[in-house]
């Protein structure tokens, strides 16, 4: 995946790049992401950041770690309705083909 990104030589550029890449959108807007899988929420303890990059990198022993904790993993069904309801705002950041999504903003 690192060969889609120009500055993965570079961790901070990257990293950088990535935190300014972070936005907040409506639930709304995003699914038909959901409807389609890419979906992916990370646990508000998380550094959704450092999730991006570590998937930029390819690191799967560190993602497979976060989704063995239940730090990552898909949207529950129950949340997005949930938030579908009640016009909730998340924080995202594409991570091709992944959309990463937290309930918080990001510190």
């Amino acid at each position: 995946m690192s060969e889609d990104y120009p500055d993965a030589n570079d961790p901070e550029l990257l990293r950088q790049k990535l935190a300014l890449e972070t936005a907040p959108i409506l639930w709304r807007e995003l699914e038909k992401f959901h409807a389609r899988g890419v979906v992916v929420q990370v646990a508000s303890d998380l550094d959704m950041t450092e999730v991006g990059y570590q998937l930029i990198q390819d690191n799967k022993e560190e993602v497979k770690a976060w989704m063995d904790a239940g730090q990552l993993d898909s949207v529950a069904n129950a949340d997005a309705q949930d938030w579908h309801d009640n016009n909730r705002e998340v924080w995202a950041l594409v991570i091709a083909p992944w959309v990463l999504v937290q309930k918080d903003k990001p510190q």
